[in-house]
């Protein structure tokens, strides 16, 4: 696999994903997505620690999903502004970060609604050849396995690349982040910036 290290020394470097590029002098553009919309959000929470163990020229933006209204094929022509927004920010990503809570055995409504809006209508899929990274944060004891592996289930359809390893499944998420929902908790942390080094490398080789 060729490093992120690699394409920074290489001279006039320039890779494509759709309409997202990969300069020497520019950074890997990565949108952040969580799927909970509670103001003390894990998940949302884990995406803001994201933000302090990045890789070297590497931007994560966060994109509340949450406020998007229930998706319905009578406006997918004419999406609301936010919608718009979102699948332009999309387009415009190098890679995707979700970080999903767990409900039902599955992930949220509110991560897949915004799925919804992203892959429709259909000659849109916004989401299509995307890089991908899945992390979850849950007060259970299986750390949201069951929303990853039904998320991992649903990129197939999204024709989406994710990762594979590491997992970030981060369990009993009370314990791991202190009163301003910080990440306390190191081992998570450690994983969490292999995370976005693995996901920085697999974007990079999927532009290639």
């Amino acid at each position: 696999m060729k490093s992120y290290a690699d394409v920074q020394d290489s001279s006039n470097m320039m890779i494509a994903t759709d309409t997202a590029v990969i300069r020497k002098d520019g950074v890997v553009k990565i949108l952040g997505i969580s799927g909970s919309a509670r103001k003390g959000s894990y998940n949302t929470a884990l995406l803001k620690a994201a933000k302090e163990v990045l890789p070297a020229h590497t931007a994560l933006d966060i994109f509340d999903v949450s406020r998007f209204p229930l998706y319905t094929q009578d406006l997918e022509l004419t999406p609301p502004p936010d919608v718009v927004e979102f699948k332009e920010r999309i387009r415009a990503s190098d890679a995707v970060l979700f970080a999903t809570p767990e409900h039902n055995y599955s992930v949220s409504a509110v991560l897949k609604n915004a799925i919804e809006w992203g892959n429709r209508p259909p000659e849109d899929n916004s989401w299509d050849g995307k890089p991908a990274a899945v992390m979850s944060a849950s007060t259970s004891p299986r750390g949201g396995a069951r929303a990853q592996l039904h998320l991992r289930q649903i990129m197939v359809d999204l024709n989406m690349y994710p990762i594979n390893q590491p997992q970030l499944l981060l369990a009993r998420a009370e314990e791991a982040f202190d009163e301003h929902l910080r990440l306390k908790d190191e081992r998570a942390r450690k994983i969490l910036k292999t995370l976005l080094q693995e996901l920085v490398e697999w974007t990079v080789k999927v532009s290639d």
